[in-house]
């Protein structure tokens, strides 16, 4: 998942961008509330780790000017502050979390794996489709009890289309959610229907996945059915 940390603390953004990397997410760094500002307008990001004390902003309009925007992200606010009110604000604008300093990295990914749950509406870590089950903490995709030998990138595709279950995702979609934010000049739309195919391949080694589903003109979804 695509992730926006908008700090003005470098060492501190980077040590987060690290660690959240180790566990596959993609990040993108802001230092600044205005650099954030630009960013949150173009990319497509599936949560936003926000500092309230950013040195040319008031953290709280970044989360204001998203909600304008119509921006999916969630927002899990980290600052030093910590007055009762702050936190009821960004709460009340619509951050999901509030994570203060100084803080576990675990804890951070801990906040963001609930966040995710109640998002994407995940009451098991095993998801079934069909014939396979999908073990999200093992990154695995299982039938009758044999893995499916997935590339990390593959199992990425399908694990987001899993989360996004019953909603069509366009290939631009997938694309920066998977591979980051698009670059026009390097942005090739028959990149995804190539892993798709290849997804497709590989599972019906195994067994049929009509649930799979190709939107003609649009991009794909796994069926909620």
């Amino acid at each position: 998942m695509n992730v926006l940390i908008v700090e003005d603390e470098i060492s501190l953004a980077k040590e987060i961008a690290s660690f959240l990397k180790s566990e596959n997410f993609l990040c993108d760094l802001a230092f600044t509330g205005n650099e954030a500002s630009e960013k949150i307008a173009v990319n497509l990001y599936d949560f936003v780790l926000l500092d309230l004390g950013l040195p040319d902003y008031d953290g709280l309009d970044l989360i204001r000017e998203a909600c304008e925007l119509g921006s999916e992200a969630s927002f899990i606010v980290i600052t030093a502050r910590g007055a009762v009110e702050d936190k009821v604000k960004g709460l009340d604008l619509g951050a999901d979390d509030y994570l203060a300093k100084p803080f576990a990295l675990v804890e951070l990914l801990s906040r963001i794996n609930a966040v995710a749950r109640r998002k994407f509406n995940i009451v098991s870590p095993d998801i079934v489709l069909g014939d396979f089950i999908m073990k999200a903490q093992a990154r695995k995709l299982v039938c009758n009890e044999k893995e499916v030998d997935l590339t990390k990138k593959e199992y990425d595709l399908l694990h987001y289309l899993v989360l996004n279950r019953g909603k069509v995702l366009t290939r631009q979609q997938l694309y920066e959610h998977i591979w980051g934010n698009i670059l026009d000049d390097q942005y090739d739309s028959n990149f995804i229907d190539v892993h798709i195919k290849n997804l497709r391949r590989k599972m019906n080694q195994h067994a049929p996945a009509p649930w799979l589903e190709t939107v003609r003109g649009v991009g794909y979804r796994v069926s909620d059915e």
